[in-house]
């Protein structure tokens, strides 16, 4: 009689949290429908950090900061709305990206400040490193994306 319990016990405790029935708890292979994607939109992640340095010395990691720009714009980012909207507006090539405004004025100091940013942008893998002579020239480089 106590083995019967035992097993009604967990039963019910397997039906309560939902595993019976959704193939959660067997070995069976997952239906389709359980396969399908979770957004209609392609993923866009980032990990964005900041280094000193020219980027070959090891150096650690300054800050570092995710970013997600789908659906919206999320993230440890300080602006992710508009680092998203910046990335958006060059397709997402880091390359292209160039603060707007009125043009900074920078010393010449060496002081090399190393960028990275990967992770996903709409669907596709990306990977971006690129080294400043400075920070002001660094945030002279983007709007947003690499200035936090």
């Amino acid at each position: 009689m106590r083995k019967i319990a035992a097993a009604g016990a967990v039963i019910v405790a397997l039906l309560a949290n939902g595993l019976i029935g959704t193939g959660l708890g067997s070995a069976a292979a997952a239906p389709a429908e359980a396969m399908k994607p979770l957004s209609l939109y392609p993923p866009s992640a980032l990990v964005i950090s900041i280094e000193p340095g020219t980027g070959d010395q090891g150096a650690s990691v300054q800050r570092a900061v995710t970013l997600s720009c789908a659906p919206t714009p999320s993230g440890t980012h300080p602006a992710p709305g508009a680092a998203c909207a910046e990335l958006k507006g060059v397709q997402g090539d880091f390359n292209a990206l160039v603060a707007s405004g009125a043009p900074r004025l920078c010393t010449q100091v060496w002081q090399p400040v190393t960028v990275r940013a990967d992770g996903v942008w709409n669907g596709k893998r990306v990977s971006h490193v690129q080294t400043y002579a400075n920070s002001c020239l660094k945030a002279a480089g983007s709007e947003a994306v690499f200035n936090f």
